[in-house]
Parts: C-alpha cells; sequence; structure tokens
C-alpha cells in the first residue's frame, strides 16, 4: 500500500497541531496554577539566540500551512505575527487547521515530482514536491513543535511524550 502525499502532509501536519494547542492549554493552566504571567512562558527560549516560544508556534503554523498550500497550487495565506498569549498561539493554530482542512486530497495526491521553489537567503531552492515535503518541511515543523514542547518542559510544565504524540 502507498501513502500519498495528501496522506502525508495535510493530516500529519494537523495531527500535530492539535496536539500543540493542547500542549498550550496545559502551559496556560500551569501558569495559573503556578501564578506566572503566561508572557514569561510565551517570550521564554532555551538559549538567548534561539526564538522564543511564540515564535516557534508561529513558524510551525507557517510551515504546515506554506507546505499544504505550496503542494496544491494555492496562496499561504499571511498571518500576523503579533501572538503573545496562550489564546492567541492558540487561534493562529485553529486558523491554520481551518486552512489545511479546506484543502481536499485530490489537490495534493501527484505532486512528489511537483516542482516547489523556496526563496531562502535570497537564493531560489528548487526541489521536487517529495524531496520538499519529507526533507524540508517536515524536518523545520518538527524542529519548531519539538522546541515549543521543550521551552515549555524546560519551564516546569508537566508534559510528557504523550503530549507530544498525542493519538495519531
Amino acid at each position: 500500500m502507498n501513502i500519498s502525499m495528501y496522506q502525508a502532509s495535510a493530516p500529519r501536519f494537523a495531527n500535530t497541531l492539535k496536539n500543540l494547542s493542547v500542549i498550550l492549554d496545559k502551559a496556560k493552566a500551569h501558569a495559573v496554577a503556578k501564578k506566572i504571567d503566561e508572557q514569561v512562558l510565551t517570550s521564554a527560549r532555551l538559549s538567548p539566540d534561539m526564538f522564543a516560544l511564540a515564535r516557534q508556534v508561529q513558524i510551525a503554523c507557517d510551515t504546515a500551512k506554506g507546505a499544504v498550500a505550496r503542494l496544491a497550487g494555492v496562496d499561504i495565506p499571511a498571518y500576523e505575527d503579533t501572538e503573545k498569549t496562550f489564546d492567541e498561539l492558540k487561534e493562529r493554530i485553529a486558523k491554520t487547521l481551518a486552512f489545511i482542512a479546506t484543502l481536499k486530497a485530490a489537490q495534493i495526491d501527484g505532486t512528489e515530482d511537483k516542482e516547489i521553489v523556496l526563496k531562502l537567503q535570497g537564493k531560489d531552492v528548487p526541489s521536487k514536491g517529495m524531496q520538499y515535503l519529507l526533507g524540508r518541511a517536515w524536518p523545520n515543523f518538527y524542529f519548531h513543535v519539538t522546541t515549543a514542547y521543550n521551552i515549555l518542559r524546560h519551564n516546569g510544565v508537566e508534559l510528557g511524550k504523550g503530549d507530544f504524540i498525542g493519538t495519531p
């Protein structure tokens, strides 16, 4: 049995974003229980030269919506990067999930060899659809979701592997 480009993209991004939303719920509950200003957590970093939690969530959403849009050949929705609270970050995830839900399998399936061109550091970087999805979009997406998870764990939010994986 083969896995389709749609199955390998839209539902997988959506599932992990839903898990991230639940993780943010737990972070908000932790902040309330410990009487921590939630912006202390949303602005937390693992290292001074890394992005803060809020930016990690924004980039995860951007990567997911960008990947499925590029594969489907539709415009990528633009979101302002203004989120500072858990509720605002959850709204961004919800918008991203709503966009992903608009795309159908027929728009993405068969894009394994579709030419995808990214502008990286001022240069056009071409790749085929499968290479782009598996070699760039997925690693970038998981890097930022994992970093968001790790920032929260580092700051005492009680999370485990099950929160990250959820119900695939």
